[in-house]
């Protein structure tokens, strides 16, 4: 797959990227290199091989799911500026 002009304008579009037409031609190139390196990805012979998360064996550290009912409330909201009956107070931003 090659791209051309018209669809690296179009991709800069999409992506709300202004690019001059003289550039173009150089993102079309960048655009071409970064599919050449995917054809070469797609060429290498995964069969057998396990997707992994990381290069070394690891386990998640989790903690445990308890429930619990917070009541922090009060603590937090000590450090607000503004706070009236239990909430944040913000200044009214939509008329």
């Amino acid at each position: 797959m090659s791209i051309d002009l018209q669809t690296a304008a179009r991709v800069a579009k999409l992506a709300r990227i202004r690019v001059d037409d003289d550039a173009l031609p150089a993102l079309a190139d960048e655009f071409n290199t970064i599919l050449g390196f995917i054809e070469q990805l797609g060429e290498v012979d995964v069969e057998g091989v396990e997707p992994m998360v990381s290069v070394t064996p690891m386990r998640l550290k989790r903690r445990a799911d308890e429930v619990t009912d917070g009541d922090r409330q009060r603590a937090i909201l000590s450090n607000a500026p503004d706070a009236r009956e239990g909430f944040f107070a913000v200044p009214k931003v939509v008329e």
